[in-house]
């Protein structure tokens, strides 16, 4: 059990939550319109080459969108925790949606003939994903955590998973055009596949981070609450303490 000053120290100020929302809109506005930029450039630009890598990179900028609105949604409310689990939903089925379009098309690229044409506009476009989308899933991931949002850390994860795709594309694209290896994308792309399911049945679940900012603002033991959350041992990733520290500040 904490104690009463311990517990003072986890609860969040008015004005710090104010301050951690308007970061949490601001964030999810650059990932959406970030994202709808990446789409039809990578869209177009998979079109012209016959890169359905490329096509499907555009395809996971819409799904990144859809993940974004849904805490755009949550936080367009007055109280955004009314909205968490469905924003969480939305967000897992995103995960669900892109695991499958990218095992789809991964699969019709390992068993298929047609070759991709060299994509200088595509390779940009990837290294500039794999630049971009790490800071902003960082800011978004401290931010959900210091809030105490699984909908808004589990979006974060979405945002990280299109820098790992960014990742694949981009050896995808050099490999293909260097050395001809039009089959290293779509197995790499596979793996990630994986991952998206994972991260989709955690979101689903509503395992992204152990106390949520009613408990923070109650005062309630957050210590029980990781223990139910994350097992015995408490967080194994550092959302709670994270939690604890954003809120004493």
């Amino acid at each position: 059990m904490t104690t009463a000053a311990g517990t003072a120290a986890l609860r969040l100020t008015a004005d710090r939550r104010r301050v951690l929302q308007r970061r949490v809109r601001l964030v999810v506005a650059g990932i959406i319109v970030y994202n709808v930029a990446e789409a039809i450039v990578a869209s177009t630009a998979g079109t012209v080459a016959s890169s359905t890598a490329l096509v499907s990179f555009g395809l996971d900028s819409c799904v990144e969108v859809l993940s974004a609105a849904a805490i755009a949604w949550q936080f367009s409310a007055s109280d955004p925790e009314r909205r968490e689990k469905a924003a969480l939903r939305t967000v897992a089925v995103a995960f669900f949606a892109l695991a499958a379009y990218v095992s789809v098309e991964s699969i019709l690229n390992l068993v298929g003939s047609a070759e991709p044409e060299h994509s200088t506009v595509g390779i940009v476009l990837a290294a500039t994903s794999l630049v971009v989308m790490p800071l902003l899933s960082w800011f978004e991931r401290r931010t959900g955590r210091g809030l105490g949002s699984a909908s808004v850390v589990a979006d974060s994860k979405q945002t990280l998973l299109c820098t790992y795709l960014s990742a694949v594309l981009l050896v995808g694209l050099v490999l293909n055009s260097t050395l001809g290896w039009a089959w290293a994308d779509p197995l790499a792309a596979l793996v990630i596949a994986a991952v998206a399911v994972r991260e989709g049945l955690e979101a689903w679940r509503g395992e992204t981070c152990c106390a949520p900012p009613s408990a923070l603002l109650a005062g309630q033991d957050t210590d029980r609450l990781a223990d139910r959350c994350c097992g015995e041992d408490g967080c194994t990733d550092g959302c709670c303490t994270s939690n604890s520290t954003a809120a004493g500040r």
